[in-house]
């Protein structure tokens, strides 16, 4: 980014957010955009999955996940060990989580496709469960004053009873002594403060304190009973936050499925690819998708039921994709290997390559790694000694 002119500064709540200071273009049209090295986030909404804070290794159910920003970050948290399960009920909205967890070669996701409210899972399976329903997005008024207007009255009413409904599966789905996170966009304290008060009153969840997070204004909450929900404002969209935990029970036995997998997994051998680190997958199994070969975590086995259909992570069709940076070896390893290795130093050799442009290098092989100061980016096609520029749509389709 700082090679292309952006400026930034280091955000006070969370050590991995910056705030953009000057863009000298789009700053979705950067290089680092385009290999996914970054994700466009309004800073407020980063606040439900660090009020989750799942830790290295946890396991997540982000129940209304696209387009993906929170499921994201949630799996940024609970690292490549975790497990995160988007479910988004919506096909475009699914379409462009999917996207953007391949964009970031988030290994450890996976995503379903079921109404929110009626999901076909076990009760009280997940330890941490992120809820951000469908919501009125009064807090948006700033770059969206339409949704004032829009979402008035009676139009509200369908919004507030679906939230009531994915609250309830939430609980449902949620382990004793296992904590839940709701957040919408809104100002409305009929979708915010009035919905957790009802969980606390219906099942017992008890709400936990929120600190402000530095930077953030704090606004009062619209229920003093609600005192420990954060609700922000000022710089950022509105939102509102909720930390709920589910009483403790005493512990019982736990149900777990038989571990069945829809194709028989494929061995690392079968996969061997000098040019994928296949060590730095999580714990998990290979299988063959018709073409296209997708990882399974091994804690998505475990929770989910047989009968349950989930999506893994794609790793690519027939191989490795050349634009998978998760998988690509750091430019010693490639080097010690014998692999061929273009490192840049500056921009504008990125920016001809994305625009259509290739260039020679010195290189008989029919694959190069592309680095930038030691950064894996992806690998490219070699053909008559220049390198080939990737597919339209930038590095990572």
């Amino acid at each position: 980014m700082r090679a292309q002119g952006f400026v930034f500064a280091q955000e006070p709540f969370y050590p991995m957010a910056r705030r953009l200071l000057r863009e000298p273009l789009p700053l979705g049209s950067s290089l680092a955009a385009a290999f996914g090295c970054l994700y466009i986030q309004d800073r407020s909404s980063m606040l439900p999955p660090l009020a989750l804070a799942p830790p290295p290794g946890a396991a997540v159910l982000d129940l209304c996940a696209g387009p993906g920003g929170k499921t994201g970050l949630l799996a940024q948290l609970a690292g490549p060990s975790g497990f995160i399960l988007g479910n988004e009920p919506g096909k475009p909205r699914l379409a462009t989580l999917r996207r953007n967890l391949l964009r970031q070669g988030l290994l450890a996701c996976a995503t379903s496709s079921r109404p929110g409210e009626d999901l076909p899972l076990p009760d009280g399976t997940w330890r941490r469960i992120l809820l951000d329903p469908p919501c009125s997005a009064w807090g948006t008024a700033e770059k969206n004053p339409r949704v004032l207007t829009l979402w008035r009255g009676k139009k509200i009413a369908p919004l507030i009873r679906l939230q009531r409904r994915l609250l309830a599966e939430a609980v449902r789905l949620l382990r004793p002594g296992g904590f839940l996170v709701y957040s919408t966009c809104t100002t409305n304290p009929a979708e915010n403060e009035e919905q957790v008060l009802g969980v606390r009153a219906e099942w017992g969840l008890e709400i936990l304190p929120l600190e402000t997070p530095p930077g953030f204004a704090r606004l009062p909450s619209a229920r003093p009973e609600a005192e420990g929900c954060l609700r922000v404002g000022g710089d950022g969209q509105g939102f509102f936050v909720a930390l709920l935990r589910k009483p403790a029970a005493a512990s019982r036995p736990e149900d777990r499925p038989a571990i069945l997998l829809p194709e028989a997994p494929l061995s690392r051998e079968t996969l061997e690819d000098p040019w994928a680190d296949l060590a730095a997958l999580p714990p998990g199994d290979v299988i063959r998708d018709g073409e296209t070969l997708r990882f399974l975590p091994r804690a998505g086995r475990e929770l989910l039921p047989p009968s349950f259909a989930w999506t893994g992570f794609p790793l690519g069709r027939g191989r490795i994709n050349p634009a998978l940076r998760s998988l690509l070896p750091d430019r010693i390893t490639a080097r010690k290997r014998g692999l061929p290795c273009l490192d840049l130093e500056e921009a504008q050799p990125l920016a001809d390559l994305l625009s259509g442009k290739s260039f020679p290098v010195d290189c008989a092989e029919r694959e190069i790694g592309l680095y930038f100061r030691d950064l894996p980016l992806c690998r490219l096609a070699v053909k008559g000694r220049r390198a080939v520029p990737p597919p339209p749509g930038g590095a990572v389709i």
